[in-house]
């Protein structure tokens, strides 16, 4: 019983490092251009004149195998895209429009007779939610996004310029 009391005691203990632990902050002053995602990964590259500033740990949609091939299958595209939006009243915080579908996601999309969807966004986690931190990090979860946490959504914000490119990959 008294070994089972302390093993509790270390992992509420780990838990709250990991959660209060500070992590490095995106440079001062750098304008991102280039945008990596890697999903089987749950990584998130972002550059600077091709300059590597930080790296990012992600969660995905909650079907996060495979390109996302009409709206409501829960899965983040894979491809070329851009940064369109930037959109601080979000519902998650705040976030950073992809630039899904492009031509070739809405003719794969209608040839299954489906509809394309849209709305793909960088985020943070949805208003009221906060709490959760990097805890969302533990589960995909969104409905084909790449969610942050609100600290690193909003220096994304900051950062990122409207027309910087992202590729998605497996």
């Amino acid at each position: 019983m008294k070994k089972m009391f302390y093993i509790f005691l270390l992992i509420i203990f780990g838990v709250a490092v990991y959660y209060f632990f500070p992590e490095a902050k995106l440079p001062k002053g750098k304008i991102i251009d280039k945008i990596e995602v890697f999903k089987s990964k749950r990584k998130m590259l972002v550059y600077s004149e091709g300059q590597l500033l930080k790296t990012y740990k992600i969660s995905l949609g909650r079907n996060p195998i495979g390109h996302k091939e009409f709206e409501g299958d829960f899965k983040t595209p894979e491809g070329i895209y851009e940064i369109n939006a930037k959109n601080p009243n979000s519902g998650y915080h705040k976030n950073l429009g992809v630039s899904y579908p492009n031509k070739k996601d809405i003719l794969h999309s209608k040839s299954l007779g489906k509809p394309t969807g849209g709305d793909i966004k960088i985020h943070g986690i949805r208003n009221g939610s906060g709490y959760i931190s990097k805890f969302q990090r533990w589960k995909d979860w969104t409905a084909g996004c790449i969610a942050v946490t609100n600290e690193e959504v909003d220096e994304l914000y900051e950062s990122v310029k409207i027309g910087a490119k992202i590729e998605i990959f497996k």
